[in-house]
């Protein structure tokens, strides 16, 4: 098991760089969350008395790089005891530094700005089934496997279970069978808006006056011994709220076909 050190993260990174990265990144996207838009952030109250590693945080995805620098935002600011607020960007000073997040492999090798996210904690990985806009099908990295337990091993990871910014996507069981192995606290994360208010990358700010919202919400109760992956992955896309229970417009859409079919067979 790597172990980080007071000099560097246990992936060899030092620490004076994610800290200078963090806070350069913090104070650019600082506006987008509380200038051009307001960032609504609730329920850090549940993230004080977590321990510092082996803490699991999944989450729906709207943007490739907003949600996680709001992420940043929301963990630096609790970790120098601001709940539920990022008001006083003072907490960059003091970053958060274990903390990680598990991204797509060629997402984080477009362009110099994505590699400088990745310098502050990305853990990246291969989709098994898309690359390049295709569909592929290929058998998992063991070795990317082993970084994010390293991470956890190590700090705290967030990850997004369905691999894609749209919206109600399939969850992916390799979350809950890291999940069912790695046993950690798994902390869930609702966001909304984000995908209004910036481009898809999460670079851009596409419209002003929105006011995303980040929600943290209580650590799931999992029975580690007795569920099987298939029924923590219910779990954790029910609690992101992206099962289609969730889905107003697919509910909406069934609505209009049941009353359609309904006219049809009164007019028969």
């Amino acid at each position: 098991m790597a172990k980080k050190n007071i000099f560097t993260d246990s992936f060899g990174t030092p620490y004076f760089l994610k800290r200078l990265i963090i806070f350069i990144l913090g104070i650019i996207s600082y506006r987008r969350f509380n200038g051009f838009n307001k960032l609504k952030i609730t329920g850090t109250e549940n993230l004080v008395d977590l321990p510092d590693s082996n803490v699991l945080f999944v989450s729906n995805h709207q943007t490739y790089f907003a949600d996680v620098a709001a992420m940043y935002h929301a963990f630096c600011a609790v970790n120098n005891g601001y709940l539920n607020t990022i008001k006083n960007p003072i907490y960059l000073l003091n970053p958060r530094v274990d903390f990680y997040y598990v991204a797509a492999e060629e997402t984080m090798n477009k362009g110099i700005l994505p590699k400088i996210f990745k310098i502050a904690g990305a853990v990246t990985v291969k989709r098994t089934w898309r690359a390049e806009g295709k569909n592929v099908n290929r058998m998992v990295d063991l070795g990317e496997i082993d970084n994010i337990m390293k991470a956890l091993d190590n700090g705290w990871v967030a990850t997004f279970p369905q691999g894609t910014t749209a919206a109600f996507a399939q969850g992916r069981k390799g979350t809950a069978k890291l999940v069912k192995n790695q046993r950690p606290i798994v902390i869930p994360i609702k966001i909304n808006g984000f995908r209004r208010a910036f481009d898809k990358k999460g670079l851009r700010v596409k419209v002003t006056g929105v006011k995303p919202t980040m929600e943290f919400k209580k650590p799931l109760d999992i029975d580690y011994d007795k569920e099987n992956a298939q029924q923590i992955l219910l779990k954790i896309m029910t609690a992101i709220e992206q099962t289609e229970d969730f889905n107003i417009l697919h509910t909406y859409d069934e609505e209009i076909k049941a009353k359609k079919s309904e006219e049809r067979n009164s007019q028969n």
